[in-house]
């Protein structure tokens, strides 16, 4: 194990490594300078635990502590998220230190943690924790510190403190902090700082101080919707907390039902028993000494060997006059068939043995409160031969087998070790003793007297258990509990379990505070507040009733639903992901978190990140997974997990944010239509938004310099930076309002693609009836009829319109194969070639549509198409109303309360412009415009197409406001070179001044 949170302070003594003479028969280096060992012989020394290697002249230096003792230098543990496993290069894990590329591996999704598969079981639970708010505690007082990770860090990284090169491709070594990305050398991290600020994402960076989350079994990835969990390790954690919490087991077997929708096909990939093929001692340095072993009548038969290796170890303990013994810590391990190997001489002493046991488990606790057990004896025998080797009991076929068993029956006294959790003490822990009559208020007395808390009530608080074994799992204690007695029961299921168990002290009351809420999705729209109270109500029983609902949306069927008791939020949580709707789709539930916005500093902004993973191929899954890390997870929000909504519902008491949306020009639209629907109930009613292109055409991306479409090759460092260094613009909004002509038995808007496409349904609105009346002038028309639309970009009639509605039909036909930028620009280009050849629908548009623009009657030229634009970009970067020209037109932008009308003759001509050979006719330009259609028409607003009936439309401008963020005019593209998020000393990015004449709108000005 390799690695501490930035709270623990260890002495070079503390280390925990047991080191022992090695000579390596291969080039090795130090883990703890990185450089070479050199000699022939007994070059260094190596961990027979953890194999960390050092020289002669680092060993009294070293800092990085031994994954047998790593897991008690934790005050407060968070578990990781993990990734599935697949194969990571130029890596290393951080349990055994060997490197990952022959074997498959996986990965925090919050932190930098890499682990082989089979060495998840000692992974240390010390993932960033990110919700740390405490009551009473001011702004003032709070200290971030850093969380530093051992090893894997980025290329070219320098160190902090001596400015030298810390990084490595040869072994685990080096420092960074998960947080503001400092990276040093092991023997500096100890003389830096501990004062940790986030680096340069500061001004973005929502602080874990400012961040609650309720106090439940409901586990992190749960909440913030990472998509990667595996479904055999939940149901190793359930099976092992079957005995100690039925009520906890329970919620944990019905964990899948908590995950988003797209976890359901989570990879199986982790199939092998956990212990079996975990590393252990010098196997990469030597041939021989306690390497790793494969039982071949329970492993080999059913997994295939990696390579020929194996089989010659395995001849070489024989001649060796060596055994192979198998050894179960417990009787859980011998249940679920998980043990270790280890490999001893056959005349080995009877504490060699058992130490070599101690060690596989990474048990450091006094040998002699331990002893071996015969498996195969008829009554388990305790092995009392002082050489048992030989003569252990064997199963033709099978190798010996040993317990590790607690001499639970010599030991009727013990300690144990009691944390403060987010108690304000001084202490990390405290050792209590106690014996078979120590009951668990007791102990709470006891520890709050060692914790100088003598006057505190112990009534106050509350004693939990706490595991951390593969994972982080927690039960309460009740007041008469005995500890001890828990401590040797666990020693009987699992001597793993009972090394890395502890006792927590916390106050009873949750520091989250008493409301818990929830969010509720997939409900049908526009219903009452009493039919979805009743809804509810019916799925959740009268016992598991919220204690308020609301904010409704209502246009959603979307709403919060808040609850004063935690167990209750949890049973309705389970309850609602298991309901339907008329038997639809599952109800969409996520346990959202708090944040306390007096916690967040004067000049911070915190970023609120949506990622649409559906966008850009693969590459929004692969920013979710990076910002994540870069940021608090609770800061970024997946799209596909409640749209927007819950981001802006968490967000809603910050008086000013950003926004940074990842996605295509609608969902960008997706984003601004939701925050005009919750702004009244929020403190920032605009906050600005930033753009990461992830669609096809990403017009609006463009004309605010974010670039034509985000490819993979930036750094999503450098994104973060260049949303910081914005500026902030204003983009004009504009209201569409589609009065069709009364046709009964017809339906006014004829939607032939996808009507339940979620973005199309978003961005439709209610009207109000005043509204209406301001909008559209007929009198012999049905107000109810009337649909309004909020514009952001463009709006098309006519043979643009056209083909981008038979792209949308072929979308919905097979959307699998509209991910890439390339083949979807190429699927317009067909279409365009059938238009070509084919029967034109729009032949003759300019005879039937009136256009008037400000009031006056404008003749339309003869046109098949017509578009009116609010932003100068359109169809992937074109710009139809062309440079600057000296006629009776102003210059165009996107703030000036104007709009463009220009028209084209064909698809011809739709390919010129596309290509810039031509721009389109110019035909008006105005504030105002009213469009009367007399037949049915293709029509498009920012990219959703329908066949419009017969109708007058109007285009005014909206109420609504949106701000936005524009990226810097002469920032250098940086190269993915940037070691950390720290800026180098003495050196100023200065971007180039922009002049507040030029015209911003330029789709060709996408330098990064």
């Amino acid at each position: 194990m390799a690695s501490v949170a930035g709270s623990q302070e260890q002495m070079p003594a503390a280390h925990g490594h047991s080191f022992c003479k090695k000579t390596f028969h291969k080039p090795t280096y130090c883990h703890h300078c990185s450089d070479m060992l050199w000699g022939l012989i007994q070059q260094g020394f190596i961990c027979e635990v953890c194999n960390f290697v050092v020289h002669d002249r680092c060993l009294k230096t070293v800092v990085s502590p031994c994954s047998s003792v790593a897991a008690s230098l934790i005050r407060n543990p968070v578990a990781h998220c993990w990734s599935d496993a697949f194969h990571h290069k130029r890596k290393f894990c951080n349990v055994c230190r060997k490197r990952l590329d022959d074997s498959e591996s996986i990965h925090c999704e919050i932190c930098e943690y890499f682990v082989h598969v089979e060495c998840q079981d000692f992974a240390v639970a010390d993932c960033k924790e990110n919700a740390t708010y405490l009551p009473g505690k001011q702004l003032v007082f709070v200290r971030h510190q850093h969380h530093w990770r051992e090893g894997n860090l980025p290329s070219n990284s320098k160190c902090a403190l001596c400015k030298k090169t810390c990084w490595t491709t040869e072994c685990l070594s080096g420092y960074r902090c998960e947080w503001c990305g400092m990276t040093c050398h092991a023997s500096c991290h100890m003389s830096i700082n501990n004062e940790c600020t986030f680096g340069i994402l500061e001004p973005i960076y929502l602080p874990p101080h400012a961040v609650s989350i309720p106090r439940t079994e409901v586990p992190m990835e749960a909440i913030i919707g990472v998509q990667v969990r595996r479904k055999d390790t939940l149901s190793l954690i359930c099976s092992d907390t079957v005995r100690r919490s039925a009520s906890l087991s329970s919620v944990l077997k019905r964990l899948s039902v908590v995950l988003p929708n797209s976890c359901q096909s989570i990879s199986q990939s982790q199939k092998t028993p956990p212990y079996v093929r975990a590393r252990s001692t010098s196997e990469e340095f030597s041939s021989g000494d306690a390497g790793r072993y494969r039982d071949s009548e329970d492993y080999a038969q059913t997994h295939a060997p990696r390579d020929s290796r194996q089989d010659k170890q395995n001849k070489n303990q024989e001649e060796r006059d060596e055994e192979v013994i198998k050894v179960y810590d417990g009787n859980n391990s011998f249940r679920r068939k998980i043990f270790r190997l280890i490999v001893v001489p056959r005349q080995a002493p009877l504490k060699q043995v058992l130490t070599q046991a101690l060690r596989a488990f990474h048990i450091t606790k006094d040998p002699n409160s331990f002893h071996l057990t015969d498996l195969y004896s008829p009554d388990e025998a305790v092995l009392q031969d002082p050489t048992p080797v030989l003569s252990m009991h064997r199963k033709e076929g099978k190798r010996p087998a040993v317990f590790l068993r607690f001499k639970d029956r010599d030991n009727d006294t013990g300690e144990v070790r009691v944390y403060p959790g987010k108690l304000q003490v001084s202490q990390t822990h405290c050792t209590v003793p106690v014996d078979s009559n120590t009951t668990v208020g007791d102990l709470i007395g006891e520890a709050l007297q060692r914790f100088s808390l003598e006057d505190s009530k112990p009534e106050d608080f509350r004693c939990s258990e706490v595991l951390l074994d593969r994972g982080v799992t927690e039960r309460v204690l009740s007041w008469n509990e005995r500890p001890w007695e828990i401590m040797k029961q666990l020693g009987k299921d699992s001597i793993r379990q009972m090394e890395l168990m502890r006792f927590y002290l916390q106050l009873k009351q949750d520091p989250h505070g008493p409301n818990l809420a929830l969010f509720v999705g997939n409900l049908p729209p526009n219903l009452s507040e009493r039919n979805y109270e009743n809804i509810l109500t019916d799925f959740l029983g009268r016992e598991n009733k919220f204690s308020k609902i609301g904010p409704i949306y209502y246009e959603y069927g979307s709403m919060v639903i808040t609850y004063e008791d935690s167990e209750k939020a949890v049973r309705a949580l389970y309850a609602l992901r298991e309901s339907k709707y008329e038997d639809k789709q599952p109800l969409l539930v996520m346990l959202l978190p708090n944040i306390e916005p007096s916690m967040i500093p004067q000049g911070v902004q915190p970023l609120l990140v949506f990622v649409n993973v559906k966008s850009g191929g693969c590459q929004g899954l692969e920013l979710i997974s990076s910002f994540r890390k870069l940021l608090n997870p609770y800061q970024v929000f997946d799209l596909d997990n409640g749209g927007p909504l819950p981001g802006l519902y968490v967000f809603r008491n910050i008086q000013n944010y950003k926004i940074l949306v990842c996605g295509g020009d609608g969902t960008i639209g997706w984003v601004l239509q939701c925050l005009d629907n919750v702004g009244q109930d929020s403190q920032c009613s605009s906050p600005a938004c930033a753009i990461v292109p992830l669609g096809t055409g990403n017009d609006l991306a463009r004309v605010l310099r974010w670039g034509p479409g985000y490819t993979g090759g930036e750094d999503p460092l450098n994104l973060l930076r260049d949303v910081i260094d914005a500026e902030e613009i204003r983009l004009d909004r504009w209201t569409v309002v589609f009065h069709p002509e009364d046709k009964p038995d017809d339906s006014s808007v004829k939607q032939v693609n996808s009507t339940g496409k979620r973005r199309q349904k978003l961005s439709k609105m209610k009207v109000t009836n005043e509204q209406i009346r301001k909008a559209v002038v007929a009198s012999s028309t049905s107000e109810d009829n009337s649909q309004i639309f909020v514009m952001n970009n463009y709006f098309g009639i006519g043979i643009d319109a056209d083909l981008c509605l038979d792209f949308h039909n072929a979308r919905e036909e097979n959307p699998g194969k509209f991910i890439s930028r390339l083949h979807n620009k190429s699927v317009y280009v067909k279409m365009g070639l059938r238009k070509m050849v084919g029967p034109k629908m729009c032949k003759d548009l300019h005879k039937e549509v009136r256009l008037e623009v400000d009031g006056k009657l404008v003749e339309l030229p003869q046109v098949e198409g017509i578009i009116i634009l609010n932003i100068l970009s359109w169809g992937s970067g074109a710009n139809p109303w062309g440079p600057e020209k000296d006629d009776q037109f102003s210059k165009p932008n996107h703030w000036d309360g104007m709009l463009e009308v220009v028209g084209v003759t064909g698809v011809v001509h739709l390919g010129q412009i596309q290509s810039g050979l031509r721009t389109a006719m110019r035909i008006a330009q105005g504030g105002h415009i009213k469009i009367h259609l007399n037949s049915d028409i293709p029509v498009q607003v920012d990219g959703e197409p329908w066949v419009q009936s017969p109708c007058d439309v109007v285009v005014l401008k909206s109420a609504l406001k949106a701000t936005m963020l524009k990226k810097l005019k002469g920032k250098m593209k940086r190269r993915n070179t940037e070691p950390t998020m720290l800026v180098s000393p003495g050196v100023q990015l200065v971007p180039l001044p922009s002049n507040d004449g030029e015209s911003p709108t330029d789709p060709n000005n996408t330098n990064f």
